[in-house]
């Protein structure tokens, strides 16, 4: 089963090397929607996937790191980069391209990485990150695919290569959190009393 979690920010860039002139040369915004697509073949205690509330925490810190904030490419020229950090204390320093293609990979190595360190309490069974679509305009998005995430073709993306400013980490709930994640610090989902008692999982190998 899938399930779907909407996220939204407001996001400045400029795309280098793309073939539209306005968006290789000029600093512009969008008003970008993500989606984030989670898979399980089981549900947990209170008969969901994975809690929607539970996305709101790390996730959606990452996400909303974003909002507000300029992007740039890390090997954009050393001036224009000055600038961006001079004049917005929100920036984010990619490793790749700020397209909406590598918004999505970008999304998809990060919150994978999150779940992959999170510790389960309430019951969840093998959640894994199906996809992230990555929405630019009413009319364009890219949906990154696990395959995608991790293509060199595509450009590696590192978690320790993405650069968060001072300001987009402050506003976090915590703000060492990207640290504790490069450092594999587990992230402790709630524990909850059950106030219904769940039926015993069936035993498939009977």
């Amino acid at each position: 089963m899938l399930i779907r979690k909407l996220f939204k920010f407001e996001n400045a860039h400029i795309v280098r090397n793309c073939s539209s002139d306005r968006c290789r040369h000029s600093i512009h915004g969008h008003s970008y929607k993500v989606e984030v697509l989670l898979e399980a073949q089981a549900l947990d205690h209170g008969q969901m996937v994975y809690d929607f509330g539970l996305m709101k925490g790390t996730i959606r810190d990452v996400i909303d790191a974003f909002d507000h904030a300029i992007c740039f490419w890390d090997r954009d020229e050393a001036d224009y980069i000055a600038w961006a950090k001079r004049y917005s204390q929100r920036w984010i320093a990619m490793p790749v391209s700020p397209s909406a293609e590598q918004f999505s990979r970008l999304f998809f190595v990060i919150i994978d990485a999150i779940l992959k360190n999170t510790a389960m309490a309430n019951g969840e069974q093998d959640v894994v990150l199906h996809s992230v679509i990555a929405h630019e305009t009413e009319t364009g998005y890219a949906q990154c695919f696990r395959a995608d995430a991790y293509n060199p073709r595509m450009g590696l993306i590192a978690l320790e290569q993405v650069i968060f400013s001072e300001q987009c980490k402050a506003e976090w709930k915590d703000p060492a959190m990207l640290d504790k994640l490069l450092r594999g610090e587990p992230f402790q989902n709630p524990t909850i009393a059950l106030q219904v008692q769940p039926d015993p999982q069936p035993d498939l190998n009977g």
